[in-house]
């Protein structure tokens, strides 16, 4: 299975999947590239901080192994890691090839992770200013909409993941109450995705009911996500590996 993992710019994905990448899991390993290694290219001790990503595209290759109550299972990960830019005219028109292959690898993808920024009225530790308005944020995810409408028609599993949840609620508390226990959850994917849904994405209720009711794919699922708890981090991938693991 194609899985592709993507999202806006400066949004926090780098981070999130060197975390993921930690050997102190819960029900997740990254069993390539090793931690030591996905470390070494992404993250600068010096400076301590992940290494900003440039302005041209790179493809890298994740597998992910998944402990499910059912069995061990393998996702195979496309990261297409880029600054943001290629969304913008101005780059595809200089970097086409590459923007091609941006195309072709989320045509063929039928899972998808999309990781956004919260908005600005949704912060309440941190600077607001540091982060685009409500408005701004639906416009954006607009965008998301037609291009998943129109480009990706392979794809059945769409998983959208408000990142920096330690931003706007006690992670601790919602991890708690979202976990995935092997042995058995208070949730299940249905009512987690309720939940969520409800709580954190109504300003783009109608453009999420939109992907759900007029496009072929089976299921649309809102996340929230932090590399502050190890509970909310995991669950898009293990929703994942339930469903498109081999």
């Amino acid at each position: 299975m194609t899985v592709s993992y993507i999202g806006d710019r400066e949004v926090g994905k780098t981070h999130l999947a060197l975390e993921l990448a930690n050997p102190q899991s819960n029900h997740i390993k990254i069993v390539s590239p090793e931690y030591s290694i996905l470390k070494t290219m992404l993250y600068n001790e010096v400076q301590g901080r992940t290494v900003p990503t440039n302005d041209t595209l790179q493809i890298r290759q994740l597998q992910i192994q998944i402990d499910l109550p059912s069995a061990r299972r393998n996702l195979d990960i496309d990261w297409l890691d880029s600054s943001g830019e290629n969304w913008r005219e101005s780059w595809r028109t200089k970097n086409q090839d590459k923007w091609q292959i941006f195309l072709d690898t989320l045509r063929k993808s039928e899972g998808i992770i999309l990781v956004l920024s919260p908005y600005r009225e949704l912060i309440h530790q941190g600077k607001q200013e540091d982060f685009i308005t409500q408005a701004q944020w639906c416009k954006r995810f607009a965008k998301w909409v037609y291009f998943f409408r129109y480009e990706c028609h392979k794809l059945r599993h769409l998983l959208i993941c408000l990142n920096k949840a330690d931003l706007f609620c006690d992670v601790e508390q919602e991890g708690r109450f979202l976990s995935y226990n092997l042995k058995g959850s208070q949730l299940n994917w249905q009512q987690r995705n309720d939940y969520v849904f409800k709580k954190y994405f109504s300003p783009i209720k109608e453009q999420i009911l939109e992907l759900n009711q007029k496009t072929d794919i089976d299921s649309v699922r809102c996340f929230i996500t932090s590399i502050k708890n190890r509970d909310l981090l995991e669950l898009p991938w293990l929703y994942l590996g339930t469903y498109l693991g081999y």
